[in-house]
């Protein structure tokens, strides 16, 4: 059985040395398509259904953490970001946004072959749970639906997006910024306040369940489990 793979990298080189290295490592364990744009792997992880996606993060036309937050939205397919940009925030943005792992440049080719290969082996060997569940909160991120305390309560779409973020974060404060970056995107121009406002809205919304939100004092929000 091949699993297909998605290289979404700027750089020809980088592309084809790793092309090359996990197609000899492993025979034909590994189908990889390629991108040398952001567009070009966006529109290709959403046409396609991949095993694994590498990302890199500063290219062309779409830079990778839009990828990620868009493919999160749809996609529970592992993301790993092979990037230059390897400070501890970089890393924890790419964390809070979606991705499974994080590999800096330069690299070892063999220990970023180890990385996919058993991130692979992991997924694949589980499970994945569909209900996400945290205290009074049962949150099914395929059906779109939210229950508290089993009684169904409707959001609106970001309300549910931001819930969604913060219990795949549970016990994890998440920044004012990486919400509005993940769910307004780089190029919101508005008031960066909007995201206290739809805060206010879901604490409502979730009545019982609002003490288990809690905001942490200039550094961002948490869900207690």
């Amino acid at each position: 059985m091949a699993y297909k793979l998605l290289l979404v990298e700027d750089d020809a080189q980088i592309r084809e040395i790793i092309t090359d290295y996990f197609t000899q490592k492993s025979g034909e364990t590994f189908d990889i398509d390629s991108a040398s744009t952001g567009m070009e792997g966006q529109e290709k992880s959403m046409e396609k259904e991949y095993d694994v996606v590498l990302l890199d993060i500063m290219l062309p036309e779409v830079n990778g953490l839009t990828i990620c937050r868009e493919l999160r939205k749809n996609s529970d397919v592992p993301i790993v970001f092979i990037t230059a940009k390897n400070s501890e925030s970089d890393k924890l943005l790419g964390y809070q946004l979606g991705c499974d792992d994080y590999i800096s440049k330069p690299f070892s080719l063999a220990e970023l072959y180890a990385k996919i290969t058993a991130l692979i082996r992991r997924t694949k060997g589980t499970v994945r749970n569909d209900m996400m569940i945290a205290g009074r909160i049962k949150l099914n991120p395929h059906l779109y639906t939210v229950l508290i305390n089993e009684e169904e309560v409707i959001l609106a779409p970001k309300e549910f997006t931001i819930l969604k973020i913060l219990m795949e974060n549970c016990g994890r404060i998440v920044s004012r910024e990486s919400l509005l970056i993940r769910i307004w995107g780089y190029d919101y121009e508005g008031n960066d306040r909007v995201v206290d406002n739809h805060i206010k809205k879901l604490r409502k919304s979730l009545g019982k369940a609002s003490g288990q939100l809690k905001t942490v004092i200039k550094r961002g929000y948490k869900l207690e489990g």
